[in-house]
């Protein structure tokens, strides 16, 4: 998930709190809609930190390919970052999917 979707997701939300018909009027009116956003900004945050070590992963594989370094340890571990970041991402991800889908099977 890219940075421009969540920043669009973020978008319809807070056009969905501002909707006076909402449900979740109630929760910007109690403040929890500070909360959310710094949780959003901390998710746009980890994707950042996940692309830069996919993106550090590429550079390694690129130097040892063009023979630059013969040091296939900085190359393993930056594989292994990159693997780990993209697995915990997608964990939040998950999650976040999993409490919208709740979040929209509630009954009003």
């Amino acid at each position: 998930m890219s940075v421009s979707a969540l920043t669009n997701i973020n978008n319809v939300v807070q056009t969905a709190l501002d909707n006076s018909r909402s449900p979740l009027k109630s929760v910007t009116d109690s403040g929890d809609s500070e909360l959310f956003s710094a949780l959003l900004g901390s998710a746009i945050d980890n994707i950042k930190t996940t692309n830069n070590y996919i993106s550090d992963a590429e550079n390694e594989e690129l130097k040892l390919a063009l023979g630059e370094t013969e040091n296939t340890h900085d190359l393993t571990i930056a594989l292994q970052k990159a693997s780990t970041a993209l697995q915990y991402t997608v964990a939040i991800r998950d999650r976040f999917l999993e409490a919208y889908k709740e979040i929209m099977n509630m009954q009003i």
